[in-house]
């Protein structure tokens, strides 16, 4: 079992069957290409998608029907088939797919979450990639409404 290197974790190890690829990268972070999941024991329903490549690149993350339970996924039949997703349905968020907003916070405001463009994993082949659609009617900057809600996590 390979020991991966983190910023604030140390050393974690991380079976083969954990790493997820992003074959393109995140956006502005295209060099990496393979992630894993962490989920810190009474930080639920926070999860952090560490890189595996260096130890200095972690995203927090909320899954998205945890900020709207009617979150509106519509991947394109190219982002389907990059996921290697079936292009005649649409994927169940929660049993095809993990579908997360990244957090961002500040000491100034309140955390926000970018339901613009969520991260997407196929939680079957584990090929994930961040799905970016302006025109969603979804901001890059939803309210989470106070920063203390998102730190008691």
């Amino acid at each position: 079992m390979p020991k991966i290197p983190t910023k604030f974790f140390g050393e974690l190890d991380c079976d083969a069957d954990a790493i997820y690829s992003f074959p393109s990268g995140l956006p502005g972070f295209e060099t990496h290409r393979s992630f894993f999941f962490l989920k810190i024991p009474g930080t639920e329903p926070l999860m952090l998608l560490q890189s595996a490549l260096s130890a200095n690149l972690c995203f927090v993350l909320l899954p998205v029907l945890v900020i709207d339970q009617d979150y509106d996924l519509r991947l394109t039949p190219d982002e389907l088939s990059e996921l290697g997703l079936p292009r005649d349905r649409h994927p169940v968020i929660g049993r095809d797919i993990l579908c997360a907003a990244l957090v961002c916070s500040s000491n100034e405001e309140a955390p926000t979450a970018n339901l613009m463009a969520p991260v997407v994993v196929n939680l079957q082949t584990k090929v994930g990639m961040q799905v970016i659609h302006g025109d969603s009617g979804y901001s890059h900057r939803h309210s989470l409404h106070s920063r203390e809600a998102v730190l008691s996590c």
